[in-house]
């Protein structure tokens, strides 16, 4: 069933919150071709969401999407990933942990972080590209990441860092 064919494919999804709505035309973005904000409007009522082309503007911003050229010559938004080998810098760790950190805890050598429903990626995606030595790596799930401590490293430690870089 494609966007563009007038019946909901999630489901109606009551006031949603400006991280999941984000979240919501992430995946939009990704599933369809979208080719300017009316049609992701749209696009977004036709999953029960309302939002205005103002907000819709600023979730983009939000986002960093761009638009690229697609095949037949039109232009469509996309969400580009940071290059693996690009290392995040520290005030955007600050501002991800932030806006999605909730909770943080730890076990042995892994640290637990939970987010809104949702969410987990995108604290995983800016973790992975921290620079932070002690991070081995990052397994996200939807609400859950969990953060794999190096050996000889307290986990304690890195789950203060990263409480910190939170605010919690």
């Amino acid at each position: 069933m494609s966007v563009g064919d007038g019946r909901r494919r999630g489901g109606d999804h009551p006031r949603l919150g400006k991280k999941q709505r984000q979240h919501l035309i992430a995946k939009l973005i990704e599933t369809n071709v979208i080719n300017n904000q009316v049609q992701l409007v749209d696009a977004l009522a036709v999953e029960g969401v309302v939002a205005t082309q103002a907000t819709v503007s600023r979730d983009l911003d939000d986002l960093g999407a761009i638009k690229v050229r697609v095949p037949g010559g039109e232009s469509a938004y996309a969400i580009p990933e940071l290059p693996k080998e690009q290392v995040a810098p520290e005030d955007h760790l600050r501002r991800v942990f932030g806006d999605w950190v909730v909770e943080v805890g730890c076990s042995g050598n892994i640290v637990v972080l939970r987010t809104p429903p949702g969410s987990a990626h995108v604290v995983a995606s800016a973790l992975d590209r921290s620079g932070i030595t002690a991070v081995l790596g990052t397994v996200a799930g939807d609400d859950t990441l969990l953060v794999v401590v190096a050996e000889g490293t307290a986990a304690a430690s890195v789950a203060d860092r990263l409480a910190d870089l939170a605010g919690l």
